[in-house]
């Protein structure tokens, strides 16, 4: 089956870095047996020769590779990396798609995973309206979608060379040049230092070397600036920072409801904790804690809060964590995520407690793959009548 090779006219995007199709696979049958084909490097529209990567007989789907392109898309371009093709690199799933449409399409996953997953209205403006938003950029490399990746882990290749891998797979592919790491993800040093300025001035933040820091350049500030829109803090507010890294939020969030408010970040990483504390210390009013964020909350800090920042790994905070925020009636919960299907499912265990999303952005912080990163406000459900 691998190998096997399928004229195919390609569907919608999925969430993943492909898109659908269906390939006929008995058709002397009534009804006609076919099988969902999750096809990388094509386009909605297109028809392509797909290549099958992954599957059996017996599998529910397969995987496959857009091996030539027989009737192309508008929106696709040549990938500004040779390596970026079938059977090559496997870190960028879009680069033979033109920047606009990329964020179409992010827009169309965001959009399908809160209809489907998080079982919102396909008609509600916050989701029919959604466009995924470009990230500022002081460069051409930047605007144009390149030169982005602050960080990257390399792969070394058998004969020593640096190198990258390819999708699904322990195999390597030797680079020379990745075009979306930044100049800056060479350098090696025990500690980096990150200034970040917004539109509500500026912090200092210390991050262990290979700690967790958001790898777009732009992507600090307009996180920030995005959840504290959202939130709206006021002075003498309370509020919870979790799954807080190294106080990225919480700095900013503790100078928002001042030294008469009361902001509490919670990190699972004892080494992120160090540095937060540090970088926290000029701010009274944030304290920052050791532990995994469900069981912190289920034995501490159970007073109510005003506020709630949820910045999840990529899975989502899932059940256990929703639950204990929402018992705690929050007036605004905003939500940073990483990965639309874990937004959404989330959003529906909000949604069983009373609590609906009330504003969305979406933005590119990561051209040329998948990946988009959105930020959700959630509010308790107004009572009609």
């Amino acid at each position: 089956m691998v190998g096997e090779r399928f004229t195919v006219t390609i569907g919608p995007v999925a969430h993943g870095g492909h898109c659908v199709a269906r390939v006929v696979t008995n058709a002397s049958v009534e009804p006609v047996e076919t099988r969902v084909v999750f096809v990388r490097h094509a386009l909605p529209g297109e028809e392509v020769v797909a290549e099958v990567t992954e599957g059996t007989e017996g599998d529910r789907f397969w995987r496959a590779d857009a091996v030539e392109v027989l009737v192309a898309s508008p929106d696709r371009v040549e990938a500004p990396c040779v390596l970026a093709g079938p059977g090559l690199c496997g870190g960028c799933d879009l680069q033979h798609v033109a920047l606009p449409a990329q964020r179409r399409l992010k827009a169309d996953v965001v959009r399908e995973q809160l209809v489907r997953l998080g079982r919102l209205d396909a008609d509600d403006p916050l989701v029919r309206d959604l466009v995924v938003e470009p990230a500022p950029a002081d460069s051409p490399d930047l605007e144009a979608g390149l030169r982005w990746r602050t960080r990257v882990t390399w792969a070394t290749a058998p004969d020593g060379r640096r190198a990258l891998r390819k999708h699904r797979s322990r195999e390597v592919v030797p680079v020379e040049d990745c075009l979306i790491a930044a100049p800056s993800s060479l350098a090696d040093a025990e500690e980096e230092r990150h200034h970040v300025t917004t539109s509500r001035g500026s912090r200092e933040y210390g991050v262990a070397a290979g700690g967790f820091w958001q790898v777009h350049p732009a992507a600090p500030r307009v996180l920030v600036d995005a959840v504290l829109d959202v939130l709206r803090p006021r002075r003498g507010e309370a509020a919870l920072d979790l799954y807080a890294g190294v106080g990225l939020f919480a700095g900013f969030l503790a100078v928002a409801v001042g030294e008469t408010g009361a902001v509490v970040a919670i990190e699972g990483s004892r080494t992120a904790v160090v540095h937060a504390r540090a970088n926290l210390a000029d701010l009274p009013q944030a304290t920052a804690i050791t532990g995994a964020v469900d069981r912190v909350l289920a034995s501490s800090y159970d007073d109510p809060v005003d506020l709630v920042v949820l910045d999840p790994p990529r899975e989502g905070a899932k059940r256990v964590v929703v639950e204990q925020v929402a018992a705690r009636a929050p007036r605004a919960v905003a939500y940073v995520a990483c990965d639309p299907a874990a937004l959404a499912r989330d959003v529906a265990i909000f949604a069983e407690r009373g609590y609906r999303i009330t504003a969305l952005r979406a933005f590119d912080l990561f051209p040329m793959t998948h990946h988009v990163e959105c930020v959700a406000l959630l509010e308790p459900a107004r009572v009609e009548g």
